[in-house]
């Protein structure tokens, strides 16, 4: 099967796609970063819908969990046998291929290579690498990442697995010590993995350590048992994820060898002396990858993916009457309906933006943190903490949104959209819950505004505005906001945000209120200070990003979205923007009505802007939001396949027959 269904298009969506203003595939290039990563993308992409070990496949709304995880389990295999027979040349390669394997499900084999591998590259020393990252690559080892526990979770300092030295026989004896220690939530350990990153308490000479990671066999290597001291399982049912196994994990006094602690930062000698490493953090190295990942490979993608499905399918379908005696017109005609998603498109294409800054910053800063310079650790830990926090948030309600603005049909899993909603909304959660982050983050900009207050030296980053003089009032006036007095009305609001928070917490403090109840008691004014900042690097790296794009004619449909994203997110955060004098109410109507300018200008863009996320109708697995348009006769089709079909009268009749006497 093709890419996209083009035999016959939807007339309807022809003539949407004949309006567009621009080229699609210009920004399509520009999402991608570059034409060539477009072609490899779609040669993968293409490999992967025309393979009849994936597309020939029962439909995954009609299995059950059971099959649903088996049926993973299958495309997995399939998937490491590409790997192996070099079909997968590089990791590039292997990703584009990999997402149209798991269409928005997460892979029983996810984290070996999302957080296993990656953790073994970053904390084992040279000759660990030797030994187990050969093994890890050709999947003769699987292995997951095993950190979150029954009673903790964001708060990694709260875990309770042990790891106590022996030095006699020179082994680490993994305990769970209580109820509430057991290992909880790992993708892949229920069941699929044989092996681990265990995070844990390290003991040795009667002194506690710190957290420190262990990689542990879980699993015999050939009959797949679990070894003895180890108890592992699924934890069941979730809200999401069927096709992965979510496990939990008990030790019971489990020895490895020393050589299985990660010992590139920190070390245990074998007489047990504890070598200190140079940076307490390093440890924490996967999670703020993983956070940084998931602006764009789960808010973005997500947020586009149901956008992509509302907007074709509300122009396909046609309601109610608008003008009297008229047919019923597209329901994108509303403007109703075009508040409820444009800002959505809009906010899609910035968290996008954001996601490619956030990976390249990661990648940057990272690789300096690698070469012995720490001093970006704290921005990267805020920025990967405060953006994951913020995107994942913004996601899991504008997809729940562009659920419904498509009626009745977006709550069928026929619209694809619920199975999109479930993978987007965890990331709210894993690797650190949301709220937490932002508090995290607020840590950082406190830091930052006593820095900035004392005038000790000029910021940088992304905290650079807080020390910026800016204006009082805004500038906005008539007409189309001009990039800067967008961009120095987000700064104000953060800065004074950020300050009120400050000033707020410190009060308190001079009242006698000790630190921990102080933060406490102004932890909403910091998650809002969070946020405000958080809208300024998106709001800057949407700037940035279309600044760079040379087509006139996509950087105009660019720029009506960027504007778009800013004077809404100005009308919904009124009252930030009011309380101070900042904007006038004068000036908020003006905005206000910006937007509905801005409205008419994309509409006749809106199916060629989601068409540029260029995603396949595999990967969407929505009838609603085909590439064709066909939704009717499909979602005909979609029905008549579910098994209560299989007999015209089903076996459950026999409770219902004696009661009947009609």
């Amino acid at each position: 099967m093709p890419r996209f269904a083009k035999d016959r298009v939807n007339p309807i969506l022809a003539k949407e796609r004949a309006k567009a203003t621009f080229d699609p595939e210009q920004i399509t290039f520009l999402l991608d970063g570059g034409d060539f990563l477009t072609k490899k993308r779609r040669d993968m992409e293409e490999i992967a819908c025309n393979d009849k070990n994936l597309t020939e496949a029962k439909d995954y709304h009609f299995l059950s969990r059971p099959e649903k995880y088996n049926e993973a389990v299958r495309k997995a295999g399939h998937y490491i046998r590409m790997l192996k027979e070099k079909s997968l040349e590089n990791r590039a390669d292997a990703y584009f291929y990999g997402n149209l394997v798991f269409p928005n499900e997460t892979a029983p084999i996810g984290l070996h290579s999302g957080m296993f591998i990656p953790t073994l590259e970053a904390q084992c020393n040279a000759e660990q690498k030797d030994k187990w990252l050969p093994k890890a690559f050709n999947y003769e080892i699987i292995g997951t990442y095993a950190q979150t526990e029954l009673g903790h979770g964001t708060n990694v300092r709260g875990l309770e697995t042990m790891a106590t030295y022996d030095p006699k026989t020179e082994e680490f004896i993994l305990h769970s010590p209580t109820l509430t220690s057991i290992k909880w939530w790992p993708g892949g350990l229920g069941k699929t993995c044989n092996c681990a990153i265990v995070m844990a308490l390290l003991y040795t000479r009667g002194e506690c350590q710190g957290i420190h990671g262990f990689l542990v066999q879980l699993r015999d290597l050939k009959t797949h048992q679990p070894l003895p001291g180890i108890t592992v399982g699924d934890i069941g049912p979730k809200f999401g994820f069927d096709t992965i196994d979510n496990g939990f994990l008990r030790f019971d006094h489990f020895r490895v060898p020393r050589e299985n602690m990660l010992m590139k930062n920190a070390q245990v000698l074998k007489d047990g002396t504890y070598v200190k490493p140079k940076l307490e953090k390093h440890a924490y190295g996967a999670m703020i990858f993983i956070r940084a990942m998931v602006v764009l490979d789960q808010a973005a993608r997500g947020l586009a993916q149901a956008v992509t499905i509302a907007v074709r399918y509300s122009c396909v379908r046609h309601q109610s009457e608008l003008k009297p005696g008229e047919p019923e017109p597209q329901i994108l005609e509303y403007k109703t309906q075009q508040y409820k998603l444009f800002p959505q498109l809009a906010s899609a294409y910035a968290f996008w933006f954001a996601g490619l800054k956030m990976r390249e910053t990661y990648f940057m800063l990272n690789y300096e943190i690698q070469q012995g310079n720490t001093e970006s650790l704290p921005e990267l830990h805020a920025t990967s903490s405060g953006i994951k926090a913020y995107s994942s948030n913004g996601a899991m309600s504008g997809i729940e949104l562009c659920r419904l603005s498509c009626g009745g049909h977006g709550y069928s899993h026929a619209s694809g959209i619920p199975k999109i909603y479930v993978q987007t909304t965890a990331a709210c959660t894993y690797e650190g819950e949301n709220t937490v982050l932002f508090l995290q983050t607020a840590k950082y900009l406190m830091k930052a505004y006593q820095q900035a207050k004392q005038q000790k030296s000029s910021l940088s980053g992304s905290v650079a505005y807080l020390s910026e003089v800016t204006n009082n009032r805004s500038k906005v006036s008539s007409g189309p906001l001009s990039v800067e007095d967008v961009l120095d009305a987000y700064k104000h609001r953060a800065a004074r945000l950020v300050a009120k928070a400050c000033e707020k917490y410190t009060k308190l403090q001079g009242k006698g209120r000790e630190a921990y109840n102080a933060w406490n008691q102004t932890s909403i004014e910091f998650v809002a200070a969070a946020q405000a900042h958080c809208q300024v690097y998106v709001v800057q790296a949407f700037i940035e990003k279309i600044s760079n794009v040379s087509d006139a004619d996509a950087l105009g449909v660019l720029h009506a979205l960027f504007e778009l994203y800013a004077t809404f997110g100005i009308s919904t955060n009124a009252a930030d923007f009011l309380a101070d004098g900042y904007l006038s109410a004068q000036q908020l109507q003006i905005v206000d009505d910006r937007i509905l300018d801005l409205l008419a200008k994309i509409r006749p863009n809106a199916v060629a802007l989601v068409d540029s996320f260029d995603f396949t109708d595999r990967l969407l697995g929505s009838v609603l939001g085909r590439y064709d348009g066909n939704v009717y006769e499909n979602l005909y089709k979609w029905a008549a396949q579910s098994p209560l079909n299989a007999k015209e009268v089903h076996d459950s009749y026999r409770f219902l027959k004696p009661q009947s006497k009609l």
